[in-house]
């Protein structure tokens, strides 16, 4: 594996670049070059994109996240590894299939469209198509990022979990990632390493998505490893312990 020194993290949806703050921070005090831009439409303090949307917001759609990266990537001097969280980590796995990254690492990613989710990943995020909305874009309530993100924190630190980190959404990110063939991915195709990371506890993409994706790739002399860390949420990269998975995917980039 190509050991580049610059890394992209991609953040999901439902919040911001801001939920990367510590990571950026933390991968950086090793010595990595560190990028974790905003998605179109996502710029911003949660706070105030809570109390006033970005005008942009409801134009992004999942290609548009992609190609604001691949962007990023053509402005770099090497391909880096390429980290995503949620949504972003099927963006990542397109990526990695474009051929755009040193190693991409999905943490409690989405499937692709050629991966059918089970039925308590549709329960959960049915309400971000907006199928049935009269609204322009998806803002969860409380109650909806208790349960989806925050459900292994103690209940004192679920509001501020929710104050720190949650952003209106656009319905057209989820919409392609189901819908359009964009969102397919090859696994018959050669690729760089690809680590696949679960939440044990994860409310929306639970471990058993996570394996099963993993388990879709085909391509013999392609790298895939998986990690399931139990007791963690969809919040796994905010809850207490993100270190130990930040660690973990150091160390698996390095060292394989």
């Amino acid at each position: 594996m190509s050991k580049s020194k610059t890394i992209v993290l991609i953040h999901g949806n439902f919040v911001n670049n801001t939920s990367w703050t510590e990571w950026k921070q933390y991968y950086e005090q090793k010595g990595y070059k560190v990028y974790s831009p905003a998605n179109p439409g996502h710029e911003g303090d949660p706070a105030a994109l809570r109390a006033k949307v970005h005008p942009d917001l409801t134009k992004t759609g999942f290609i548009d996240v992609v190609n604001n990266i691949d962007k990023l990537i053509s402005t770099l001097p090497e391909k880096p590894l390429i980290i995503g969280h949620s949504m972003a980590g099927m963006a990542t796995l397109k990526l990695v299939e474009m051929g755009r990254a040193a190693a991409g690492v999905s943490i409690d990613g989405a499937p692709p469209k050629n991966v059918f989710p089970p039925f308590q990943t549709l329960k959960t995020v049915l309400p971000a198509f907006g199928f049935f909305s009269f609204d322009k874009y998806f803002m969860g309530s409380r109650k909806w990022y208790d349960y989806s993100f925050f459900n292994t924190l103690p209940e004192a630190e679920k509001k501020k979990a929710f104050e720190k980190i949650a952003v209106p959404e656009s319905y057209k990110v989820s919409r392609q990632l189901v819908l359009n063939s964009f969102s397919n991915i090859d696994f018959k195709k050669p690729h760089a390493p690809i680590l696949f990371i679960g939440g044990g506890s994860d409310h929306i993409f639970p471990p058993n998505l996570t394996q099963t994706i993993a388990g879709s790739y085909k391509d013999a002399n392609s790298r895939v490893d998986i990690k399931i860390f139990e007791g963690k949420s969809h919040f796994i990269c905010g809850e207490p312990g993100w270190e130990k998975v930040a660690d973990y995917i150091l160390d698996w980039y390095e060292n394989k």
